[in-house]
């Protein structure tokens, strides 16, 4: 049973992901308005770009060097 839920899950992980950000997208618009749900979304993938640039091997070091000049 558990490995048919896992397996179902991996061959549909995209559609789940997008199926949860579309729904937190939704509830942040509705709670805060087009303009202000649309600068929190904006928020969030320059937080998400920035945390994935500094994940990715090798360029980490780069990044925070620039800062502690």
């Amino acid at each position: 049973m558990k490995e048919k839920l896992l397996e179902i899950l991996g061959a549909h992980l995209g559609k789940i992901l997008g199926s949860i950000m579309g729904l937190l997208v939704g509830w942040i618009i509705i709670a805060f308005g087009i303009l202000k749900g649309l600068f929190v979304v904006l928020c969030i993938v320059i937080g998400f770009l920035l945390g994935s640039y500094l994940d990715s091997p090798g360029s980490g070091g780069d990044f925070t060097s620039r800062f502690s000049r």
